[in-house]
């Protein structure tokens, strides 16, 4: 039998920047297994189509047909139909960057209508960021795509979002009820262009399976729409169904009519799943041993995993493709200038991964127990290289998001060097933990190997509860680590969370003052703060007496299980701490309202923070400290030196960097052996063995008289300005 053909698709929506890159890992693996894998982004052609002249008119032509009061916002916007269809295919060709010359003409009032966004947009502290035409231009024409969304979302398309698609169908999904009614109604507009991309991508592939990835809940209506449609018009094609909102939510599934859309459910990775189902499909293995799969048997769900390979190792998946997905043709919002928060809305970045799950998987809010942070396996570096090399020759981007849940330190350290070593230029940013293995030095070479910004969980910046949540770090040791990234000239984004089991609003309010101090000392750029919620498979939702919690619910009705309501007699959280916290980062990432006291942005009285406001400072007193005697190796990311007086006394040298150029005068026995430790400590493409000098030897290897030579040296002027001019322990 012939191999199936396969068609990943991605519904909508996640962004508009980039796509998702579930389909681009499996389309690249399957390919490497010599399969037929097409792929397409059904939330970018859904919005294309919609945000088009055709697309808007019609949309217009609805809503004046509705019978209906709409409020004055909806007027306004009515009114300026003809400047908005005029101008549409404009905007959206900009923000694909395909006219960046209509950028003076856009940034200026009087030539884009300006709906509700435009008379709220006060960007706290706006005028403090840089702010180039083209920003204004991009910023503009955001805001007028948001009024656009709005307008429709309020009117004709009510599932649209720019983020996602229907999420508000997903507030109770234990029971599969609420969908169900969901799409058993008439097609919204958006529905029906949705389907209407969908068509071409059946006729150009002709799949026998169809796989819709479900990372979020805002992706689980628009995929199984589109799975509507595919039964309804191919009822042979297989449609499976993965992601991450289905690795999470959907491990107890048990309502069969989720498959009256989709004909089998997998959990976790992929690869493994899908190829066995292939092999099932193809008739080469029995129902019996497909892996981590849901199918429906004799009418009842059943979960079949009784496959005995293993999953796909790392250095077996190969290179993630975006072949088929029209990169040219995302769309680059901005909706602030914040250099840090613009990362995930602007421009293409391929996506690779460092690390497979997470090395401390302890946290006892997370799914420690879920495949996605238990399994885990880095992947090798030289590996990593050869997909970078790849993915700069598809693309033609340098831009990479590693989207591991955390990179760890050694990883990194061994990508940063091989990517030095191979001169390869790339732009990167990752996700990491706030670990202290992340020191000044270690900064400094991921910066040099192309590393512009790090997102990190702090959680909650209380070392009570961070050690109560077993996160295994300080507040203090975060502002250090955040300190080496932001000395390097790496943005810092925070993750927060507000409510954990036993915060008070007193721990809540000293949190902000920690985080306030973080972005006034400029260590942070950029911050999210959520509300905590207790899920199904973390340490918590297993057992949540340990932690004080009473779970309330909702009761498990056969579809959905992970997020969990519950009764904290311990802690204090009403709604408008969280309104609060949301209110104060918004100013922060726009560099405003730092000076003002926390309490000031709560709407109900708080006292103030017990946090002193020296924290940072005295957090930051301790520095990092390297011991002459540790095992770190000698990196090199100074430029070659120059020896301008070679004498008989004293010998001076140049150490160039990219900005400036350092002196020191050495002996010449001391100025022989810094030049021969710089030799041997830069990475260079004739480097094989990956092994640096070791600073034990380099520490024996020093001229000097008297066992403590090299340690007197250290305390010198001429020790410093060689550590900065580039010589790195790491």
């Amino acid at each position: 039998m012939a191999q199936p053909r396969i068609l990943l698709v991605i519904p909508p929506l996640t962004q508009l920047n980039t796509p998702y890159p579930a389909t681009a890992y499996l389309t690249g693996f399957l390919r490497s297994r010599g399969y037929q894998a097409q792929q397409a982004d059904l939330g970018l052609d859904m919005i294309l189509r919609l945000f088009s002249r055709p697309g808007l008119g019609k949309a217009f032509h609805r809503i004046k047909q509705r019978d209906a009061a709409w409020p004055g916002e909806v007027q306004q916007i009515l009114a300026l139909e003809d400047a908005y269809l005029a101008t549409i295919e404009p905007v959206v060709a900009f923000l694909q960057g395909k006219d960046p010359m209509l950028a003076p003409h856009l940034a200026r009032p009087g030539f884009l209508p300006e709906g509700p966004r435009f008379a709220a947009d006060q960007r706290p502290g706006g005028a403090l960021h840089a702010c180039s035409p083209a920003d204004a231009a991009r910023h503009r024409a955001t805001l007028y795509i948001e009024d656009l969304t709005d307008l429709l979302h309020e009117t004709v398309a009510p599932h649209l979002f720019l983020n996602r698609y229907a999420e508000q169908i997903m507030g109770a999904t234990s029971s599969f009820d609420r969908i169900e009614e969901a799409l058993s109604q008439p097609l919204s507009l958006t529905d029906e262009l949705l389907l209407e991309a969908l068509g071409p991508h059946l006729a150009r592939t002709a799949p026998d399976l169809v796989g819709l990835t479900v990372p979020f809940p805002g992706n689980l209506f628009g995929a199984l729409r589109i799975a509507q449609a595919i039964k309804t018009q191919q009822p042979a094609t297989k449609v499976v169904l993965g992601g991450g909102y289905v690795n999470t939510e959907l491990r107890r599934l048990q309502d069969p009519r989720l498959f009256q859309y989709v004909d089998y459910v997998t959990l976790d990775d992929g690869e493994r799943p899908l190829l066995c189902l292939l092999d099932f499909l193809s008739g080469v293995r029995p129902l019996s041993r497909l892996c981590r799969t849901f199918a429906l048997v004799d009418g009842r769900v059943s979960f079949q995993d009784g496959n005995t390979e293993p999953d796909v190792p790392m250095q077996e998946l190969g290179t993630p493709t975006y072949t088929g997905l029209p990169l040219n043709d995302y769309l680059s919002i901005l909706d602030s200038l914040n250099p840090m928060h613009r990362l995930w809305s602007e421009g293409h970045w391929n996506k690779l991964t460092v690390a497979h799950g997470c090395y401390w998987k302890q946290c006892t809010f997370c799914d420690v127990g879920l495949n996605y942070i238990a399994r885990y396996e880095t992947t090798p570096t030289d590996q990593l290289l050869r997909q970078i090399d790849t993915l700069i020759n598809e693309t033609g981007q340098r831009g990479f998001h590693f989207v591991d849940e955390a990179a760890p330190p050694a990883a990194l350290k061994a990508l940063a060097l091989r990517l030095l070593e191979t001169g390869q230029t790339i732009s990167w940013w990752g996700n990491i933990r706030f670990e202290e293995a992340f020191s000044p030095d270690l900064a400094r070479l991921l910066a040099a190997s192309g590393c512009i910004a790090l997102t990190a969980g702090l959680e909650a910046a209380s070392d009570r509860l961070l050690e109560q949540m077993k996160k295994g770090i300080t507040v203090d040791q975060t502002a250090r680590v955040a300190a080496a990234f932001r000395q390097a000239g790496i943005l810092v984004h925070a993750y927060l969370m507000y409510g954990c089991p036993g915060e008070t609003i007193a721990d809540t309010v000293d949190s902000l003052e920690r985080v306030r101090q973080l972005f006034a000392g400029n260590l942070l750029q950029s911050a999210f703060w959520h509300k905590f919620t207790a899920t199904a498979h973390s340490p918590i939702g297993i057992n949540p007496a340990a932690e004080g919690l009473t779970i309330l619910g909702p009761v498990f009705a056969g579809f959905a299980e992970n997020d969990l309501r519950h009764a904290d007699s311990r802690a204090t959280c009403p709604p408008w701490l969280g309104e609060g916290l949301r209110n104060a980062v918004l100013n922060y990432i726009e560099q405003a309202g730092l000076e003002l006291p926390v309490q000031r942005w709560f709407s109900h009285r708080v006292k103030p923070p017990r946090v002193a406001r020296t924290w940072l400072k005295q957090a930051l007193a301790e520095p990092f400290s390297v011991s002459l005697t540790a095992e770190r190796r000698c990196v090199w990311i100074g430029g070659q030196p120059v020896v301008l007086s070679p004498g008989k006394t004293r010998t001076r040298i140049v150490l160039p960097t990219r900005t400036e150029d350092f002196s020191l005068t050495l002996s010449p026995a001391q100025a022989e052996w810094l030049l021969t430790l710089i030799r041997a400590s830069t990475p260079s493409s004739s480097r094989r063995d990956g092994i640096y000098p070791r600073l034990a030897d380099v520490r024996a290897s020093f001229p000097g008289s008297g066992a403590r030579a090299f340690e007197r040296f250290t305390g010198t002027a001429a020790w410093e300005i060689t550590r900065q001019a580039g010589l790195l322990l790491v």
